[in-house]
């Protein structure tokens, strides 16, 4: 799943660490995220959204392989 996490992190003036205690994720997390190797949880993709302040549709790209 592709997603826009690193350039929103990067426009709130964000650390991966800042976004990490703000989503309550661990750092590596966050990395892998931005990385695209993770697919999150409902769950983890709204904790970041509203850590970001944004809708996680903004924030993800669901892609549907048909």
């Amino acid at each position: 799943m592709k997603n826009h996490i690193k350039e929103y992190r990067q426009k709130a003036g964000l650390t991966q660490e800042e976004l990490a205690k703000k989503a309550e994720v661990r750092r590596e997390t966050i990395i892998f995220l931005e990385q695209g190797k993770y697919n999150p949880s409902l769950a983890l993709a709204h904790n970041v959204a509203k850590a970001l302040e944004i809708k996680i549709d903004d924030l993800f790209i669901f892609e549907n392989k048909k």
